[in-house]
């Protein structure tokens, strides 16, 4: 499956969140992270999402998509897929 994980958590955590989701996806820009993955790996990001947010605070948006979408940049691209090997 693809998904595109938007989130808005408290600065003290960004960093942590960041860290974790880098692990699975790729950073697009600030907050959003994107990329194919499997039944189980959406699992265990979406657990260790849970284990890393204040749910009362923090808010993470979850795309799950069947395949890549058909994307288009408007602007400068901080983290173009491009770059990826």
């Amino acid at each position: 499956m693809y998904v595109v994980i938007v989130y808005d958590v408290n600065v003290s955590r960004v960093n942590k969140v960041k860290k974790f989701l880098r692990q699975y996806l790729h950073w697009v820009q600030n907050s959003v992270f994107e990329g194919e993955i499997t039944l189980a790996e959406f699992e265990r990001i979406r657990e260790g999402i849970l284990s890393l947010i204040d749910e009362n605070e923090d808010s993470v948006v979850i795309y799950k998509l069947r395949s890549k979408p058909k994307r288009e940049s408007l602007g400068v691209e901080k983290n173009p897929l491009e770059d990826i090997i």
